[in-house]
């Protein structure tokens, strides 16, 4: 599998195609939110926007399944990761296009988002104080413990998303080289069904880790 290519560069910047296809997605999801929401009726909603808010409350029950009376709050930001990594995903199978998410760069810049939202969230709920201190129990030597477990499940969300939907995009390209046109479909409905998979784990974790970040003075307590 190819690495991404240079696209164009901005001086020392250089844009790659990964840089490019995130891009257009970002202008696919900002276009197509407008384009939808032009027109919202209560009454008699349409076809398109039946099925988006079925999407947003099929989240929104996920999200309050882990954490309940959290949804209005988290929706936006797990919501948009899990959308957006499903489309990411599933980019790979347009002619022409490689997944973002087959590129190690987008899939690291995820898993820090993850980072900082779990912290973000943790504080916003429990305070600094009292988020800083669940660090320290039961016992301050376990300090450096906390922090490289910290530190190993954001390696362990990038590293997981990667290397499945780049083995995937190998996979499916042997496939192809080796049958041809024999078997499209399968390997397309494969490529659609593994795509969707990773997305839905890679967003269950992120909303368990933002979880245990918002519990996390629930430990602390005398």
């Amino acid at each position: 599998m190819e690495a991404a290519s240079v696209v164009f560069s901005l001086g020392w910047l250089k844009i790659t195609s990964t840089v490019v296809t995130t891009w257009g997605l970002l202008l696919f999801f900002g276009t197509g939110c407008w384009l939808v929401t032009r027109r919202l009726s209560v009454d008699q909603p349409g076809l398109v926007q039946t099925a988006l808010e079925g999407v947003v409350q099929s989240i929104e029950a996920a999200i309050e399944s882990v954490l309940p009376g959290s949804a209005q709050m988290l929706l936006p930001f797990v919501g948009t990761l899990w959308l957006f990594i499903a489309v990411a995903n599933l980019t790979g199978i347009v002619p022409l296009l490689r997944s973002p998410t087959g590129d190690l760069s987008t899939t690291a810049a995820l898993a820090i988002l993850v980072f900082l939202s779990v912290h973000w969230y943790g504080i916003r709920s429990a305070g600094l104080k009292n988020y800083l201190r669940h660090y320290l129990t039961p016992s301050p030597i376990l300090l450096p413990f906390h922090l490289l477990g910290e530190l190993s499940r954001t390696l362990a969300l990038t590293v997981r998303l990667f290397g499945n939907i780049m083995s995937l995009e190998m996979a499916a390209l042997l496939v192809l080289l080796v049958a041809g046109l024999l078997v499209p479909v399968p390997v397309l409905m494969l490529h659609i069904v593994e795509a969707l998979v990773q997305a839905y784990i890679f967003g269950t974790l992120a909303l368990i880790y933002i979880a245990g970040g918002m519990q996390s003075h629930e430990a602390v307590k005398p």
